[in-house]
């Protein structure tokens, strides 16, 4: 981030707990640094449609669903005095996050989404963004009974 520019957060935004806690610790983190945030949202067709078109009717059905989850998210987090965009984008959520943060100064997500494994410390999402992002990463865990929380 050079001079007048703004800091600029890209969050992953996928409908679970922990992606909601990413939004709201981005909005947050916005706000203290005068910056915006790009909530972005990643829908796929399901990998096996074969013998699935009579119950796809409407192949449209899944963007309009990303975008709905994106909306009831964006709408549960308090981003007053925040600048707060949201993009839908077909593709596999790392690829799609990890392009969203080429211009980023931050990437946040959460620890798992989802999809994956119950009980583990990180997701494939997450592990994978970790691993190529082109900005810093903040990953968000949520709290665990033992914890303390949730």
């Amino acid at each position: 981030m050079g001079g007048d520019e703004e800091f600029r957060i890209v969050a992953g935004v996928d409908g679970s707990a922990p992606a909601r806690l990413a939004l709201e610790w981005a909005v947050a983190e916005a706000r203290l640094r005068h910056g915006r945030v790009r909530a972005v949202t990643a829908w796929q067709f399901p990998p096996v449609t074969v013998g699935m078109e009579g119950l796809i009717r409407n192949p449209d059905v899944f963007p309009e669903a990303a975008r709905r989850l994106q909306n009831e998210t964006l709408q549960r987090v308090d981003s007053e005095g925040v600048t707060v965009t949201g993009d839908v984008v077909q593709g596999h959520p790392a690829d799609v996050l990890l392009r969203a943060a080429e211009d980023a100064d931050l990437l946040v997500v959460g620890s798992r989404g989802l999809g994956g494994f119950t009980g583990m410390l990180l997701g494939s999402v997450s592990t994978q963004i970790l691993h190529h992002a082109p900005c810093p990463v903040l990953v968000v865990r949520t709290r665990t009974r033992a914890d303390g929380g949730e």
